[in-house]
Parts: C-alpha cells; sequence; structure tokens
C-alpha cells in the first residue's frame, strides 16, 4: 500500500507560457459567489479578474493569492469586451444557449476571455451578441444549472486541463 503524506502547501505549478485566460462577470447578485469566483481564478493561476456594477469582494481571496490577482472594476462590460477582442482575445460566454457547445467538447484558445453571467438572468442579449463561443456544462439532475461560482471553477479548471497537460 502507498505511503501518502499530506501536504498543506504545495508548490504551485505555474502556467505554461502563451496562455492568457481573462474572467469577466456581468453584475452579480452576491458577493459571496464573486469571492468564490475571485479564490477559484486566483488558485487557477489567472492574473486578471474583470467585475462590474456595485461588486465587491467580502473575503480575502486567500493568504498567497491576493498579490497574484488584479482585480478590476468597471461600470459596463460590453466596451471592455470589445476592447479585448480588438487585442485577440475570443470572447467564450458560459451559459446555456441554443448554440452553446458541451464543455467537455469544446478546444479553448490561448487567448480567452471566460464571460460569466448573472446568478439569475445569465448573459443579457448585448453580451451574447459579442461572443465568439458560449459554452455550457452538462446538467444530469436538478436544479437545471450550476451555482455560478461551482460553473466557472469547473470552466476554469478544463481551461487549465488543457493547457497545462
Amino acid at each position: 500500500m502507498p505511503d501518502h503524506e499530506h501536504l498543506r502547501h504545495k508548490t504551485r505549478t505555474l502556467p505554461s507560457s502563451g496562455e492568457e485566460l481573462i474572467v469577466a462577470c456581468v453584475p452579480m447578485r452576491s458577493n459571496v459567489n464573486l469571492s468564490g469566483i475571485a479564490r477559484t481564478a486566483s488558485a487557477s493561476g489567472i492574473s486578471r479578474l474583470i467585475l462590474t456594477g456595485d461588486a465587491k469582494l467580502i473575503n480575502k481571496i486567500a493568504r498567497d493569492g491576493a498579490d497574484e490577482l488584479s482585480v478590476e472594476i468597471h461600470r459596463t462590460l460590453a466596451p471592455v469586451l470589445k476592447k479585448f477582442r480588438a487585442e485577440g482575445y475570443q470572447l467564450v460566454g458560459l451559459e446555456q444557449t441554443t448554440n452553446s457547445q458541451d464543455l467537455n467538447h469544446y478546444q479553448f484558445p490561448k487567448k480567452t476571455v471566460l464571460v460569466i453571467g448573472n446568478e439569475r438572468l445569465g448573459l443579457n442579449p448585448e453580451i451574447l451578441s459579442l461572443l465568439d463561443d458560449v459554452v455550457e456544462i452538462p446538467v444530469y439532475g436538478l436544479p437545471h444549472s450550476f451555482n455560478v461560482s461551482s460553473a466557472t471553477a469547473m470552466a476554469l479548471y478544463e481551461y487549465r486541463r488543457q493547457l497545462c497537460t
């Protein structure tokens, strides 16, 4: 039987060069969800988190992660997304739509802005019209979707799985 020793703070694995994932959120209802997204983004090696509206992070990200994640707050998201597109980023929404692709079969571009929708309202038509692709996470039970913080964690994991292995 193999021995396992608990490692409280394992050395981080740095993302490979050329990866540029930015997480951008429409205005959220819950600052708890925003704080969960920030913590997951930091642990996933994301360096930039874009928030909109009256966003406030209520918890510290983590002892070691707070200095690694740049958090920007903008009034609205559409102009920010247009700027990223002009810089060569693919805009990928995380949402259930008529033409969304299964997250398990989607190949993320290296330069991606992952756009996260509101907990109840999702992504509005203006934001959806700006996106290059939309991915969704298959749901096998009820309710019909995952919590926004959990869904973001799954999408960030999949991006890293594809581009770091």
